[in-house]
Parts: structure tokens; C-alpha cells; sequence
């Protein structure tokens, strides 16, 4: 069995897709007997990157313990997840003694900053990041798409690692009378400024919007949109299928999401998907069939409602975790 290293400066708390798929990822190759020791902002002094980047965390005083898990634990293998303080130290301590690591890309962070900060940014943080990911020596992606866009920007030995779903956990629950008039459209979702939600909450739609999720937009869009959408808060485990069982479409706005969790998550309990052809959605929807990918988001939503809702569970079956960590360990160094 494998001594698995893990380096993450996601927040342990918040919900967010990179946080789910790195908890399954632990959870899997724990039960496959590795022994897996995580790196993260609660075992050092941190704080929040608020207002700008509430989920992300920033450590100080880690080279000491970092330095001790890379290189007096010897593990077989160092993996590290994200590009912020503890990432980077990971990563610097690696170069210098030439330990092996591979990498995750899940987040344009570049795409990020130009949206919840300053333009100026922008290039910097994606200079920084293909400095980041160039001494890894696999960088692994979720899908097609992004391994292309990335090849476009000079990065090399990429890998796809697709992310999966809990398809026992999330599936349709029948017979839930419905809270809310139907047709049911939701949003799931962190609630930030690069997630285009207003766009979704600007269509013009029958029955009911519903938001689930928070974050820092919360308190402004429930401020403008409080009387056209039902906004719900953050919700995990039965209720959030109870909830998701009820819909008719998930509306997923955001044009910069890498995969979207949310997406296969909805899949799964039967609800097609209407979304922008951008990446995330283009690489899991297949157009009309499971889902409606177009540049009107009002229109894809309303087209939905026309769909075979079995479909979309056949689509969930083919995104596995198992398969996921599978591929996972094959490509670690």
C-alpha cells in the first residue's frame, strides 16, 4: 500500500466542488488500505482571503511541518491540489531537494481575479500559475477541454481525471410533494460574482427559481432578486436531494467552472441541465439529450423541460469516483 501526501489551502469548512472531490478522493484510497495525511490550513496559523477569495486560506509558519511530512516521512508520494501559500511552500521544498510531485488544476484563478478583483491581475496570476504547475511532473485536469486550453498555453504532461459522483447517494426520491409551483429551476451553487447566476436570475421563466448555496454574493442578490427566487442557503446530505428531486432543470450560468460538480450531481437524480457551451458543461452535456447548451440560457432552461429525464441518470452512471481514484493513483509520481 502507498503513504500518500496531500497538500490543499482549501478551506476544511466551506462547501466547493474542489473540496468534495478531494474528501472522495482521501475517502476511496483509505478504504483501499493507502495511508493518507492531508496538509491544510487548519494545522497552521491562517486566514481567509476575504472579501476577495472567502474559500481559499492563506498559512504562515508551515515550513517546519512541511518540511518534516516531505521529507523525514518520506511518503511514496507528494500530491498537491492548489496553488496558495501551503501549495506553493510544498512545492518550493520539493524543487530544492528533488522530491517528485503532481498536481491538480481545478480553478482558473486568473479567470477569478479578473472578476472579483482587478484585470490587473489577471495576466500575473496566469503567468504565476503556469510557473506553478511547470516542475509537477503529471498535472492532473477533470476534463477534455481544459487539458486542450491548458496545451494552448504551454503546459505539458497533462493528464484527464475526471471527477465523479455519488450516484447511490443521489438519486431521485419519489413521491415528494413539491414546496414550491412548478416548473421548479435551480441554481446550485457557491453564490460569487463568477458564476453569472444574474444572468439566470434575469431570465424570464414559468413556476419557481430556487437558489441553493451561499457565498459572498448572498446578501446582494438576495437584496435585488428576493422577490422573483426562493433562496435557500447552503444544504447538504437528504434535504439537498429532497430538494433536487423536486426540480425540473438545474440552471448552471457560470461560463468559468473547469467541470461543475453540481451538473453531475443533477444528473444523477434525473434533472436535465441547461448551461452555456463552455467548458464544464460542454464536456458532460450532451446537447438536447441530457441537457440544453446555448448562448440564451432562457431559452435552454424552457427547452429542458421537453427532455427524457431517464437520460440523465444514464449520464451520471458513466462519472465514477472509484474510476476517478483509479485513475488518480496510476498517475502519481
Amino acid at each position: 500500500m502507498k503513504k500518500i501526501l496531500i497538500v490543499n489551502d482549501n478551506s476544511i469548512s466551506q462547501i466547493s466542488g474542489v473540496l468534495t472531490s478531494v474528501e472522495k478522493t482521501i475517502n476511496i484510497l483509505r478504504q483501499k488500505g493507502h495511508e493518507v495525511k492531508v496538509i491544510h490550513h487548519g494545522l497552521f496559523n491562517s486566514f481567509s482571503l476575504k472579501p476577495w477569495f472567502p474559500e481559499v486560506y492563506f498559512s504562515f509558519f508551515s515550513e517546519k511541518k512541511l518540511k518534516k511530512a516531505l521529507i523525514e516521512e518520506k511518503p511514496d508520494h507528494v500530491h498537491i491540489v492548489t496553488e496558495g501559500a501551503l501549495g506553493l511552500k510544498a512545492r518550493m521544498i520539493c524543487v530544492k531537494n528533488k522530491i517528485k510531485f503532481t498536481t491538480s488544476y481545478h480553478t482558473h484563478y486568473d479567470e477569478y481575479l479578473k472578476k472579483r478583483v482587478s484585470k490587473f491581475l489577471f495576466k500575473i496570476t496566469r503567468t504565476y500559475l503556469r510557473w506553478f504547475h511547470k516542475k509537477a511532473e503529471i498535472i492532473m485536469v477533470s476534463t477534455d477541454s481544459l487539458k486542450k486550453e491548458l496545451e494552448k498555453r504551454g503546459y505539458k504532461n497533462i493528464v484527464i481525471c475526471p471527477l465523479g459522483v455519488d450516484v447511490d447517494f443521489f438519486k431521485k426520491i419519489e413521491g415528494i410533494n413539491p414546496k414550491y409551483p412548478k416548473p421548479i429551476f435551480t441554481y446550485l451553487g457557491r453564490l460569487a460574482k463568477e458564476k453569472n447566476i444574474e444572468e439566470y436570475l434575469n431570465c424570464n421563466l414559468p413556476g419557481t427559481k430556487l437558489i441553493i448555496g451561499d457565498g459572498p454574493q448572498r446578501k446582494k442578490l438576495e437584496q435585488i432578486y428576493g422577490v422573483k427566487a426562493v433562496f435557500l442557503g447552503a444544504k447538504t446530505d437528504k434535504e439537498l436531494v429532497e430538494l433536487l428531486s423536486q426540480s425540473d432543470v438545474l440552471v448552471f450560468p457560470s461560463m468559468t467552472d473547469t467541470f461543475g460538480l453540481a451538473i453531475v450531481e443533477a444528473l444523477s437524480c434525473e434533472i436535465p441541465v441547461a448551461a452555456h457551451n463552455v467548458m464544464g458543461p460542454m464536456d458532460i452535456i450532451t446537447h438536447n439529450i441530457d441537457g440544453f447548451l446555448d448562448e440564451n440560457l432562457e431559452k435552454a432552461a424552457k427547452e429542458c423541460l421537453k427532455l427524457n429525464r431517464s437520460n440523465c441518470r444514464k449520464k451520471a452512471l458513466l462519472f465514477s469516483w472509484e474510476n476517478s481514484v483509479e485513475i488518480f493513483l496510476k498517475n502519481l509520481r
